[in-house]
């Protein structure tokens, strides 16, 4: 028998750990004046700000230094856009943990018990042309595992 068939979903969360993410801000995204890139650290935009908690009693009794690990990799389209608005875009994200500076939204970032602050930006790139008008909304999915 495992540990986890053994425990019920309280006492796993106890041992095994939680990891809580909440929304302080959605951020927003503006464009260049060429208007071929949407992006959030340009000029009139702002970050998505979030707070992660990770929590776990296995991580405190053994002192571990990496138990959870942090991410933010950029999404693959638009939520939303108008016609032609996701037409030929790359994205890119990144994020930076309680001021730090920004690393790779792909690139784990390995997390200890504690409150972290993360502002998280996103890219969006036009390879040719310029963006339509119209309203974009796009989703950066933050990861604590």
């Amino acid at each position: 028998m495992t540990l986890q068939a053994a425990l019920g979903p309280q006492a796993q969360a106890a041992i095994i750990g939680t990891c809580t993410i909440t929304v302080v801000n959605a951020g927003t995204m503006t464009t260049n004046g060429a208007l071929n890139v949407l992006a959030s650290n340009q000029a009139g935009g702002n970050a998505a700000v979030v707070t992660v908690e990770p929590d776990s009693l296995v991580c405190s009794i053994l002192n571990l230094l990496d138990c959870y690990g942090l991410s933010a990799p950029p999404p693959a389209a638009f939520l939303s856009a108008p016609a032609g608005g996701g037409d030929s875009v790359t994205y890119a994200s990144s994020y930076a943990v309680d001021g730090g500076a920004p690393v790779s939204g792909a690139v784990v970032t390995r997390l200890v018990n504690g409150t972290y602050t993360v502002a998280v930006d996103l890219t969006a790139s036009r390879a040719a042309g310029t963006f339509p008008a119209g309203s974009y909304q796009a989703q950066v999915l933050v990861r604590c595992e």
